[in-house]
């Protein structure tokens, strides 16, 4: 379908460049299918496995049924979401309010899919204004009397920039962390780091964009969630796009690119979005832990606000001191029935909040500082 690409309303939650969103329309992942909805709000239609977000003993218990490679296709229904797999948030147009945007989701055709999902709704985020999170809880509400369940999102980690220096900033992180972070940081000896915009000319050659897309593959491959793939030319328009503000880090070892790290600058924050890297390479010279460390440096010497470092991997960005704040999805199954056994068994399928909840380091305890408030002297 259409997505609709040059009729997207003023939408509320973006974190990052509409030109993201553009290209995502117009270039979504692999399977993906975008639709354009009379609100302007974009989504899209594609399988989803619906173990995605259980916990590990309900899946576990699920995988070890009799004949589970034979039914298990019956777990992965065609799905209408709300939102898009390159914002944070999910992205509510501001001229339309609450009430009216859900009853227009309902109608839609696209919308006739075993499953609808409004999918990364803020709740009460530091890193949008409050106008936003307004819009936001009337969406959850509505939602809720609509009859969709709500369910507990993802961990997206963020860090304000209220350091001095790199210093400063790990001397807030526990003394065994400390070493173990700057033992891990004595790799960068030996590696060259170089910031590209995008859209220079280094990627107008297809080999360059060859090769980052395979170590892309490369991360995608190894990853434990296999959402949403990238296409090449989703990544292609992104690389060749001098409009979005993007910074691409590339990593090089002995001359030979073992890593690249695609940020945006917006809004006064810098935005962490993708990586490839090339293994065993990338681990043995500690490119996780490196480039945390880079994309901080980076924002503090540009004098922004905040890094907002993603959903994946929360355990490991809670040892490196971020912060987090959470989302809602919406989900409303076709059958009533189901949408029962969803409220019965809903806390199966929140399995971020469960870990937040179980941890005790102040790393991830709630603060009351936000984005708005981190700026640096």
């Amino acid at each position: 379908m259409d997505a609709g690409t040059d009729r997207l309303p003023t939408l509320r939650n973006l974190l990052e460049p509409v030109a993201l969103v553009r290209h995502f329309l117009d270039h979504p992942p692999i399977d993906f299918e975008t639709v354009a909805l009379a609100s302007g709000t974009p989504a899209f239609v594609a399988p989803f496995d619906l173990l995605t977000t259980a916990d590990d003993a309900l899946r576990r218990r699920v995988t070890a049924w009799p004949w589970h490679e034979w039914w298990s296709r019956w777990l992965r229904p065609r799905t209408c979401f709300i939102g898009t797999t390159v914002s944070e948030y999910a992205l509510l147009p501001a001229h339309l309010d609450a009430q009216a945007l859900v009853a227009q989701w309902l109608v839609e055709p696209a919308a006739r899919q075993p499953f609808l999902i409004v999918k990364d709704i803020p709740h009460e985020s530091p890193l949008l204004d409050q106008a936003s999170n307004a819009l936001a809880r009337e969406v959850s509400a509505a939602c809720e009397r609509a009859g969709f369940v709500l369910l507990e999102g993802q961990a997206l980690a963020w860090v304000p920039i209220d350091f001095e220096s790199a210093d400063d900033y790990l001397a807030r992180l526990s003394p065994g962390r400390r070493k173990d972070i700057r033992r891990k940081l004595r790799a960068r000896a030996n590696l060259t780091i170089e910031e590209i915009p995008t859209g220079s000319d280094f990627f107008k050659d297809s080999d360059v964009r060859d090769e980052f897309y395979a170590r892309y593959l490369e991360v995608y491959a190894q990853s434990e969630i296999h959402f949403d793939q990238l296409s090449r030319a989703f990544l292609d328009a992104v690389l060749r796009d001098a409009t979005s503000n993007g910074l691409v880090f590339v990593y090089r070892h002995q001359g030979r690119m073992i890593g690249w790290n695609l940020c945006f600058v917006v809004n006064d924050m810098l935005v962490d979005k993708y990586v490839g890297f090339s293994y065993p390479a990338a681990r043995e010279h500690n490119l996780y832990f490196v480039s945390w460390m880079h994309n901080l440096d980076v924002a503090r010497e540009r004098e922004l606000c905040g890094y907002v470092a993603g959903w994946t991997d929360p355990e490991i960005k809670a040892y490196l001191g971020a912060r987090f704040t959470f989302t809602r999805h919406a989900v409303r199954p076709r059958s009533r029935m189901l949408r029962m056994v969803l409220r019965r068994m809903a806390g199966r399928f929140e399995s971020d909040r469960a870990w937040s909840d179980a941890q005790s380091s102040p790393a991830i305890a709630p603060r009351e500082a936000s984005v708005e408030h981190a700026r640096r002297p």
